[in-house]
């Protein structure tokens, strides 16, 4: 498999794979290993992850969401709880698991099918590195698709709080844009597309970006801007 060169000059980007099944383990090896700056410290089954998160110390996690040995959920809390932990994305084989929401109010940082294409996988990695998030489309749909009720009517009151710059960066934030791009759209500088960003997030009492991309999405913002997502 040819190296897939890294975007621009950046850090590399230390990776745990957490997954029950070898087979997967060493194919997101093989792939991710393939990027010039990311580089797969170690794999392991979901019971030894906290241990393998303190040992290596990763940027980065992929976490298997369904585990014999472990629930995914238990492992995610466990990370989470760890002093600086990494950026976590939950691993699922369907867009239908009915873990996601729970492991979106636990602070997974994206959500990604097993069958997502290897560029994409990639990308993601970086994407996630950044504290930018990352998730598939179809999990998007089922965790933001707009109910009807209560939830729809929640997440537009909390999207009408925004100012109209605010709802504009939390629409290119929903798309999967990174703080550079948002800020470039917006003419704003990265200092200010960071406060921007820290800012909408408080407003709408959430503690990470995929979490106001839901709320985005349920509360038609998406939509409304045609959904050209970039997850």
């Amino acid at each position: 498999m040819s190296r897939t060169p890294p975007p621009s000059a950046v850090p590399v980007i230390r990776l745990l794979v957490v997954d029950d099944e070898v087979l997967i383990r060493s194919g997101l090896t093989l792939i991710l290993g393939s990027a010039d700056d990311i580089e797969v410290v170690a794999t392991c089954e979901g019971a030894q992850a906290t241990a393998a998160v303190q040992e290596h110390r990763p940027d980065v996690v992929l976490l298997d969401i369904r585990m014999p040995d472990i629930d995914g959920l238990t492992v995610l809390r466990r990370i989470r709880a760890l002093p600086d932990p990494p950026h976590v994305a939950m691993l699922t084989t369907f867009d239908t698991d009915e873990y996601l929401a729970e492991a979106l109010a636990l602070g997974a940082g994206g959500f990604l099918l097993k069958d997502t294409e290897p560029p994409v996988l990639i990308r993601s990695v970086r994407a996630l590195a950044t504290g930018t998030g990352c998730m598939s489309p179809s999990v998007m749909k089922r965790l933001g698709g707009r109910p009807p009720g209560a939830a729809a009517r929640s997440a537009a009151q909390a999207v009408a709080c925004l100012s109209g710059r605010e709802r504009q960066a939390l629409g290119y934030l929903a798309q999967g844009l990174s703080n550079g791009e948002i800020g470039a759209r917006m003419c704003f500088s990265v200092a200010t597309t960071k406060d921007a960003v820290s800012a909408v997030l408080a407003k709408l009492g959430v503690s990470n970006r995929v979490q106001a991309a839901v709320l985005a999405e349920r509360a038609g913002l998406l939509a409304d801007l045609g959904e050209k997502k970039a997850w």
